[in-house]
C-alpha cells in the first residue's frame, strides 16, 4: 500500500483501534458477535465510500489497511488521491470480499475518513478565506492523544503546513516558562545556553519583542494582537526572525491578520473543533 508517516505506526495503529472496538482482552469480547451471529463466514459483498459532504480528501489509505487487516485478498480501488478536493456524491472507494471482515472494519475506517477529511476541508476553507500566498497557515499542538500524526497529515492535506510536532523539536516559550524564568530574555537566553536551535517565543507585548530577539529567539509569535499592533510588529521585527500571529483567529479575522505582513498564523480549531465530513459506506452482497 505504501502509506507512511515519520513517527506513525500504521500496523499498530489500526491493530489497536480494531482490538477495542472488538473488546479484545474483555470478558466475552475479541469478536464481532452481530456479524459473526448474523452473516455467514463466506457471504461476499462489494461496497462503496462515497461524500454527501464537499470534501478535501484525507485518510483513504487509512481505511484501506483497516479492511485489509480483516480480509488481505480483498480487492480495494481508491477513486480519488489524496487531497483531492471533491464534491458531494463523489464515490471515493470501491471494495470487494468478504462480508464480515467488511462489517466489521467499516465504523473503524469510516470514523478515520469522516474525521480527517474534515481536517483537511476546514483547512482548505482557511487557505482559501486568508487568500495570501506568503502567509502559511500552521496547526498547532492540539490535538486528539494517539492521532497527532494523522492530523497533522490531514492539515497538509488541506492545504496547510505543520507547526512542531511535539515537545522535542522546538522550544516554545510561553508565558508560564517566563513567569519562571523572571523574563522572555531570560527565558530565551535559557534556551540557548541549552544549546536549542529553534527556538520559538510567545509574546503578547511590544516591548517584549527586543529582549526575545536580543536574547537570541528563531521566531515570534505574536499572541492575541489585533491587526495594527500586528503591523507595528512586523515593522519592529523587520525581517529579522520569522513571524508568526496566534489567539483570536477565525474565519472572520484571519485575511486581516495574514495581511499584516506576518509569515505564519497558527490555528488551533483546525485539530481541535472540525467537524467529522458526512462520508458513508453502503454495501451489495454477492
Amino acid at each position: 500500500m505504501g502509506f507512511t508517516l515519520d513517527g506513525f505506526d500504521l500496523a499498530a495503529f489500526v491493530r489497536e483501534t480494531l482490538a477495542e472496538d472488538l473488546g479484545q482482552g474483555l470478558p466475552g469480547g475479541g469478536r464481532d458477535v452481530t456479524s459473526e451471529s448474523v452473516i455467514p463466514a463466506d457471504a461476499r459483498f462489494s461496497g462503496v465510500m462515497d461524500t454527501r459532504d464537499d470534501i478535501r480528501v484525507a485518510g483513504l489509505p487509512v481505511a484501506e489497511a483497516f479492511f485489509r487487516a480483516l480480509d488481505m485478498d480483498m480487492t480495494i480501488e481508491l477513486l480519488v488521491e489524496e487531497g483531492e478536493s471533491v464534491p458531494a456524491g463523489t464515490d471515493l472507494m470501491r471494495l470487494e470480499g468478504n462480508a464480515r471482515a467488511m462489517l466489521t472494519a467499516e465504523r473503524s475506517a469510516l470514523n478515520t475518513v469522516q474525521h480527517l477529511s474534515g481536517i483537511a476541508t476546514m483547512v482548505a476553507q482557511y487557505v482559501a478565506t486568508m487568500d495570501n500566498p506568503d502567509c502559511t497557515l500552521l496547526d498547532t499542538r492540539k490535538t486528539i492523544p494517539g492521532l497527532r500524526h494523522l492530523e497533522k497529515y490531514a492539515v497538509r492535506m488541506g492545504g496547510g503546513a505543520n507547526h512542531r510536532m511535539g515537545l522535542w523539536d522546538a522550544a516554545m516559550i510561553k508565558d508560564n516558562h517566563v513567569l519562571v524564568a523572571g523574563s522572555v530574555g531570560e527565558a530565551v537566553r535559557r534556551a540557548v545556553d541549552a544549546g536549542v536551535e529553534d527556538i520559538i517565543c510567545e509574546v503578547d507585548r511590544i516591548d517584549q519583542i527586543e529582549p526575545a530577539l536580543k536574547a537570541g529567539a528563531t521566531r515570534l509569535l505574536l499572541d492575541n494582537m489585533e491587526p495594527p499592533t500586528l503591523r507595528e510588529a512586523v515593522e519592529l521585527v523587520a525581517g529579522r526572525v520569522p513571524t508568526e500571529a496566534s489567539g483570536g483567529i477565525n474565519l472572520a479575522t484571519i485575511k486581516a491578520k495574514a495581511a499584516t505582513g506576518v509569515d505564519y498564523v497558527s490555528v488551533g480549531r483546525l485539530t481541535q473543533s472540525a467537524p467529522a465530513a458526512d462520508i458513508g459506506l453502503d454495501f451489495t452482497p454477492l
